[in-house]
């Protein structure tokens, strides 16, 4: 299993990703350079099916005016990091097991 990053480096891909905000009426432009950029790091951070499906959601986030509100490295962590499957355990049923047999080759 891929180790996720950590809660820090979310949490500063997300301010990045809101600091063209930081620049009126050029900043939406310069989401068209994050877009591709961010969503490349986030498949690379998160990998497989959730990471390319998330790297998804956060190019359209980051491309898409005005949705840069959307904490989308932290949510991901936060799915990650709790919503861990549980599997449930093996059952055998133990009472119904014979003794091996066993083949004389004599």
């Amino acid at each position: 299993m891929k180790k996720s990053p950590s809660l820090v480096f979310c949490l500063a891909m997300d301010a990045v990703g809101m600091l063209t905000y930081s620049i009126p009426f050029l900043g939406e432009f310069g989401d068209i350079v994050w877009a591709p950029v961010s969503a490349i790091i986030f498949y690379l951070s998160f990998g497989g099916r959730k990471g390319a499906l998330g790297a998804i959601f956060n190019f359209l986030e980051e491309a898409v005016p005005f949705l840069d509100f959307i904490p989308t490295f932290t949510l991901a962590w936060l799915y990650a990091r709790y919503s861990g499957t549980k599997q449930e355990p093996i059952r055998t049923n133990h009472s119904k097991l014979s003794a091996p047999t066993v083949i004389d080759i004599n």
